[in-house]
């Protein structure tokens, strides 16, 4: 072969892998940021799904926990069955069942029926989420091309939440509130059909090893029971036997979950010495905290504009876009602002605004306008929580095997998860105690 014909063959050779890449990079992309939209999509199509559907205020809560909760339980199987069947097959599979339970929940007839299709399809983004994020990992190796990958997917993944906000309004006000749920289905078929064409399976485990289902019952249902006693105390004290009975009862679970991992799992869903990795477990607190700030805030702040303020919902969703703008711009420049403030310093600086943001958030009332009081804090919520994104996940997938892939990256969806599940949880519980409050002070005057 001459050098010339040589050269060409390398070049060809190259210029195919960029392109299969970059192919992995936007199906990746595209898929975490369709999960990720799909938390807060629902949002402000709530008072209309209320209304249709006609739920209780616990039940449309629900709408939002059922698709949370499991999808933050069954994240660490969904990891482990990428590294041990192939990111390939189980994106494929995750993407499968997405998709379809989305289809289903649009077409529900009740609020258990739509509640049901939640949780299915939490499942499916659980097996999704973490399969996207190590197909990334194992694609892009070296360090800058992996640090700019990870800048682009983190963009998309993190604006998915406040750029559902914005699709939901916009969905629910000309077409009504189960596009919101009928709008992934093309995006998902054209996803699988990408994914066939494109993406190469990854090494398979060995086939002796079994996921840990009992350890991803344990921890689901767990939580699960934790976070419906904490919902419950609206109707039920916290000192009421109920609330005790079902918050003892899921801690239980939860420690159950921790013994089988420790000692009876041949192959635990979250071995324990993950944890012995710093920068994992650091990364992984803070993903907690985001996840409960940031999705408490789009809860009531969504419901805030249209049952306080009385917008419409695509108003609603146009007051959140210049949010989810921040947030996407964020990302794509903290990929480059990671080479010169560094892991540690960013994780630190950018948490610290968005906090004082929410606590200027905190001050809103009737009277506040949207100029004044909402738009600048919003800003900032969304440039901080961009800027978080891609060194959270740097830190939480640095120095893992690549046999590890799907853990680390299961272990970071999943605490974000189960951040956002516990603070909405929590912070719902504060405004109904506060509300009855308020309205006894008024009876009493």
């Amino acid at each position: 072969m001459s050098e010339s014909s040589l050269n060409h063959h390398t070049t060809t050779h190259e210029h195919r892998s960029r392109l299969q890449r970059g192919t992995v990079l936007a199906v990746a992309s595209i898929a975490q940021f369709m999960v990720v939209l799909d938390v807060t999509i629902i949002n402000v199509a709530l008072p209309q799904m209320r209304t249709a559907l006609h739920m209780s205020a616990s039940g449309q809560q629900w709408v939002i926990n059922a698709y949370v909760l499991t999808f933050a339980g069954f994240l660490m199987l969904g990891g482990r069955a990428a590294d041990l069947f192939g990111r390939r097959r189980v994106f494929i599979v995750g993407l499968a069942t997405f998709t379809l339970f989305s289809l289903l929940g649009g077409f529900a007839q009740t609020g258990a029926e739509l509640i049901a299709a939640r949780a299915a399809q939490g499942i499916g983004g659980a097996i999704l989420a973490p399969a996207s994020l190590s197909l990334l990992t194992a694609t892009f190796t070296e360090h800058h091309e992996r640090r700019r990958a990870l800048g682009v997917w983190s963009a998309t993944a993190a604006s998915g939440a406040a750029g559902g906000l914005f699709l939901g309004g916009l969905l629910t006000d000309l077409l009504g509130w189960r596009w919101v749920l009928f709008v992934n289905v093309p995006i998902g078929v054209a996803l699988v059909v990408a994914s066939f064409l494109s993406l190469g399976e990854s090494a398979v485990g060995p086939a002796s090893r079994r996921l840990d289902l009992a350890g991803a019952m344990t921890v689901t249902a767990g939580m699960a029971l934790v976070v419906f006693g904490i919902v419950s105390t609206d109707s039920y004290a916290w000192t009421s036997a109920r609330t005790i009975a079902t918050l003892a009862g899921g801690a239980a679970l939860l420690v159950s979950f921790t013994v089988i991992e420790a000692r009876f799992a041949s192959n635990p869903i979250v071995p324990l010495g993950t944890f012995r990795r710093r920068t994992l477990t650091l990364a992984n607190a803070q993903s907690t905290v985001v996840g409960a700030v940031v999705f408490g805030s789009y809860f009531f702040l969504s419901l805030y504009l249209q049952d306080v303020k009385h917008y419409s919902p695509l108003r609603a969703g146009l007051a959140f876009l210049p949010m989810g703008l921040m947030t996407f711009s964020g990302a794509l420049v903290a990929s480059r602002l990671v080479k010169r403030v560094g892991i540690r310093r960013q994780l630190v600086i950018a948490p610290l605004v968005t906090a004082a943001a929410v606590f200027w958030l905190s001050h809103l009332t009737a009277h506040s306008s949207y100029l004044g009081s909402l738009l600048v804090p919003l800003l900032l919520v969304g440039a901080s929580i961009g800027v978080t994104f891609v060194p959270m996940t740097m830190a939480a997938t640095m120095g893992v095997p690549p046999a590890e892939s799907g853990l680390a990256s299961g272990l970071l969806n999943t605490s974000r998860q189960v951040g956002g599940a516990l603070g909405l949880a929590v912070l719902a519980t504060i405004a109904t105690a506060a509300t009855h409050h308020a309205d006894g002070l008024g009876a009493r005057r």
